[in-house]
């Protein structure tokens, strides 16, 4: 029988092992670092390695600017899992969090970030999932983890199936992208019609003879970022009361992690306007996270003023995106995760997500039956429009109640 000793995969012999499938990979060693100090090094060397996949999600400055913002810094953890030679497979960021009596061991960033992939290497993909969930739940037993909760997990990424994905519930949404280059003029023309290109440099134009020259401008530092930022909390804020949505970015903790975000010569955000030259009006804002090949949509707000509207400052600050993210060499571009018409427009990839709860203790194994049960009936009443308007006015019933 398989047994496993301090996060490592062992086999025994005799029948068990001549009838067990080839082991392709060397068995693996699983250890949780107590913070994100301790991994730093490890973590940032793993970044800038061209065998690793990532997301900008899972950068340490991203990961650490939410984590020391929103004061989860101390429950912070990450595992780190070798082969045998001693070499890193997968790098994993998670935060501890107390619910319904269980620890759970939480993927970083909620729902602020689109994807929350390990950092592995592109051949962990077709690692053994057996092998990566025992190490794992062998680590968590000693770190006191009851389950293991892995949210927007892409299927795949570049290519190479991700190994936190097997067996995992689809999420309510997936995601959408496009794959930029090689040059700006060619990407521009793959992503927007020649009707959607026209229609853009009518609006542009319009818009111009009504309100003056226009800036496309990215935020070069930290206090620009802020002073951008600003105006895409008031313009979000408007937006979600006219909705009666709960707004996202209201508390005060996810406005400094943003800021922190998108600071330092290297951030791990970028904010972009769409803005007046003259007085700095801004018409639009988008934001991202950002690592050296991907830049993926975090936000977006516009001008609610229906003259300023009817020019879709939105639709313009976007194809301008593409645009300059093409000139700099970057080489895919995503607008996150749920379904909206300007994503539909211009992204000719769907990331399809699941969610997936990796059991260790008994009471992690209840908490995964409840948790899958929980997630398909959410699916079913997303997916009929009779039960969805019911729960959206449940929701705002219970909102005005509070």
């Amino acid at each position: 029988m398989a047994a496993i000793v301090h996060g490592r995969i062992e086999r025994g012999s005799g029948h068990d092992v001549a009838n067990a499938l080839p082991i392709l990979f060397p068995m693996l060693n699983a250890e949780m670092l107590p913070s994100l100090d301790a991994a730093e090094a490890l973590w940032r060397g793993l970044e800038a390695s061209p065998d690793c996949l990532a997301t900008p999600y899972q950068r340490h400055a991203w990961c650490s600017a939410y984590l020391r913002e929103t004061g989860e810094l101390d429950s912070a953890r990450v595992a780190i899992l070798r082969d045998q030679s001693g070499r890193i497979r997968m790098l994993l960021p998670l935060v501890l969090r107390r619910r319904h009596g269980l620890v759970l061991a939480c993927t970083v960033g909620d729902t602020h970030a689109n994807y929350h992939l390990p950092v592995f290497t592109r051949d962990a993909g077709a690692m053994p999932v057996e092998e990566i969930r025992a190490a794992l739940a062998e680590a968590g037993k000693g770190a006191g983890i009851d389950a293991f909760s892995f949210a927007h997990q892409p299927r795949i990424w570049e290519g190479t199936p991700n190994p936190l994905s097997r067996g995992g519930e689809p999420a309510q949404s997936d995601a959408y992208g496009l794959v930029l280059g090689p040059d700006p003029d060619s990407t521009i023309k793959r992503v927007f019609s020649a009707d959607a290109r026209k229609k853009l440099r009518s609006k542009e134009k319009r818009l111009i003879e009504a309100f003056g020259v226009i800036d496309y401008h990215r935020a070069a530092d930290g206090e620009e970022a802020r002073a951008i930022l600003t105006t895409f909390y008031r313009q979000k804020a408007a937006r979600f009361a006219a909705m009666g949505i709960q707004d996202p970015y209201a508390p005060d903790a996810i406005k400094r992690f943003l800021e922190l975000a998108a600071s330092g010569e290297n951030p791990a955000m970028e904010v972009h306007a769409l803005r007046l030259a003259e007085g700095g009006r801004i018409l639009a804002v988008f934001g991202g996270a950002v690592n050296a090949t991907r830049y993926s949509g975090m936000m977006t707000s516009f001008d609610a003023d229906p003259e300023v509207g009817r020019f879709s400052p939105g639709d313009l600050l976007l194809h301008h995106l593409v645009r300059e993210q093409t000139a700099r060499g970057r080489l895919s571009f995503d607008l996150g995760v749920g379904e909206a018409r300007y994503k539909a427009s211009i992204c000719d990839e769907t990331i399809a997500l699941v969610e997936t709860i990796w059991p260790v203790s008994l009471r992690g194994h209840a908490f995964a039956l409840a948790s899958k049960g929980l997630k398909r009936m959410k699916r079913r009443v997303k997916g009929d429009p009779r039960l969805f308007a019911a729960a959206s006015r449940v929701r705002r019933l219970l909102r005005r109640k509070g």
